[in-house]
């Protein structure tokens, strides 16, 4: 008898020390909404990513297991704007989740909440790889991550009421941290304003947009049409014109043609991380930031 109330004094132990279980599955197209979940929900909330740093997000492929996560998802966070076109619808359908369905309170779309660049009004294939509802890479200016992040934990509020003092508490503490670093990134940041560069595909348009640099020109000759020869030779008569002062690149982009151009040209070649993850100091949010500024500063120095 004694070691029956043993057996069951330790088991009784054992599960209050387990860690209490997330209130809110996020299944994030993007590491970037992974991370702002997990900065609003702590650990009330579990969050996943269908892609990483060093992939494509206009290509992934609806695996199994994907379908699984979102199949147990309670708030989809993608980027939107035709970004996952190509793989998102198949992943809802499949999934059969209600709670995650567009027009639910459990589907976000972040690019829907920022003001976006490059909306094109007229589009046909000749243009490439256009999205006909603007540039959908808003995460590489931190002004539009704010803008999200409310939208996000207002979301978190709407599904999990019993948890929602915690998300608008974190949430306040999240936009001042995240205010005095926006401050900081552009005191550190204020000799780029101005700088003409070089980017391989038009991941970097808002990034560009609030530091108040100048593209010059892309080694994409179309947006999503691989560099050709031709026009990186075409680049380089232009850089003598009009000459950068870097070549950017993302970490999921071929790295070939940024080294073909920075050759001809002596213009150093930096890349960016695209994304959390994306080099060893892009851990979270703010490392993200600040690895992106002091790439873009190391050819200055």
């Amino acid at each position: 008898m004694k070691s029956i109330v043993k057996i069951l004094i330790a088991l009784a132990t054992g599960a209050l020390a387990l860690p209490a279980l997330a209130a809110v599955n996020v299944f994030a197209c993007e590491p970037e909404w992974a991370a702002l979940a997990k900065e609003l929900g702590g650990e009330k909330v579990s969050a996943v990513s269908a892609t990483t740093a060093f992939q494509d997000p206009h290509h992934i492929e609806a695996r199994p297991s994907l379908i699984s996560r979102m199949r147990t998802a309670d708030l989809v966070i993608c980027s939107g704007s035709g970004l996952e076109v190509g793989w998102l619808p198949l992943l809802l359908t499949q999934s059969g989740n209600d709670r995650v369905q567009p027009g639910s309170p459990g589907y976000l779309k972040a690019s829907q909440h920022v003001l976006k660049l490059e909306v094109p009004r007229v589009i046909d294939r000749s243009m490439g790889d256009v999205h006909p509802g603007g540039n959908p890479h808003i995460q590489t200016d931190p002004r539009n991550i704010a803008k999200v992040a409310a939208v996000v934990a207002e979301r978190l509020e709407q599904i999990d009421r019993a948890n929602a003092a915690t998300y608008r508490s974190r949430a306040e503490s999240f936009d001042k941290r995240w205010q005095e670093a926006i401050r900081r990134w552009e005191q550190q940041a204020a000799r780029l304003k101005g700088m003409p560069l070089v980017e391989h595909h038009k991941g970097f348009s808002y990034l560009i947009r609030w530091l108040g640099m100048r593209e010059v020109g892309t080694l994409e000759p179309r947006p999503g049409i691989p560099p050709t020869t031709s026009h990186l030779a075409e680049l380089v008569e232009l850089m003598k014109r009009d000459p950068a002062k870097v070549i950017i690149y993302s970490s999921y982009d071929d790295p070939r043609a940024a080294e073909f151009l920075s050759e001809r040209t002596s213009v150093p070649k930096v890349m960016l991380p695209f994304t959390v993850g994306g080099s060893d100091k892009a851990k979270d949010l703010f490392g993200y930031f600040d690895d992106l500024v002091a790439r873009l500063l190391g050819p200055l120095q």
